[in-house]
């Protein structure tokens, strides 16, 4: 058990910070949107609550919320134009903190890559600092499924891209931040995982997270200290 004071020293010192998207950089979760504006929501909001409590395999979950919403490529873009994403109070203040100090953000996120770019853009992080699912269409627009090969599809895959940064970057500390078991999974290979319960309290997240916070305004107090 790593003690409070060499977590924040951790986070402190750290050369990467890793933001999960759904419920932690927004305040909503992208899937349960999309699946608002194509009529299936109550089904599917029912399923991510499955999915985030990590009782059922991450690709099964999300190739079973996927077949019921069906989304095309014009509803995305609804979504985005008519209801964006909400930003959580802080988190632009903490994330171009981060950045003046020349730490690295990323986006790790299960969710939707055209969504999360969408998010990445008001928070001036670069798309190749992205990584999440690819949704594919047929050239009529129709949904055609989804890209299974890339890492955030599957169980552990936050995990996978963190191992990928450390060896791409050779970023010595890497924070994962995020609301969900998916997140807390991720470490390692993460140096550290702070909980974040400032949206959504995930009971599994919030008892076993060495780090929980409910409100970004924590962790820029530490930046600032």
């Amino acid at each position: 058990m790593v003690s409070h004071s060499e977590l924040r020293k951790l986070f402190y010192s750290a050369d990467a910070v890793c933001f999960d998207v759904d419920s932690t950089v927004i305040r909503e979760e992208g899937i349960d949107e999309l699946a608002k504006v194509c009529g299936v929501e109550d089904a599917v909001s029912e399923m991510t609550r499955r999915a985030m409590g990590g009782s059922v395999p991450f690709k099964a979950a999300l190739t079973e919320r996927l077949a019921l919403i069906r989304p095309s490529r014009e509803q995305v873009q609804r979504l985005i134009a008519e209801h964006p994403p909400h930003l959580t109070p802080g988190i632009r203040k903490l994330v171009s903190r981060l950045q003046e100090q020349n730490v690295q953000v990323f986006l790790i996120s299960g969710g939707f890559r055209s969504i999360v770019e969408h998010v990445a853009s008001k928070l001036n992080i670069p798309s190749t600092n992205v990584f999440a699912n690819r949704l594919k269409f047929y050239f009529n627009g129709e949904y055609a499924g989804f890209d299974e090969m890339q890492p955030t599809a599957e169980s552990g895959g936050k995990g996978k891209v963190i191992k990928l940064l450390k060896e791409k970057f050779h970023f010595k500390k890497i924070v994962m931040i995020g609301d969900g078991a998916t997140d807390m999974e991720a470490c390692p290979p993460a140096d550290i995982f702070i909980g974040f319960g400032g949206n959504v309290i995930r009971q599994q997240v919030k008892d076993n997270a060495e780090w929980y916070i409910t409100d970004f305004v924590e962790l820029l107090g530490e930046l600032e200290e």
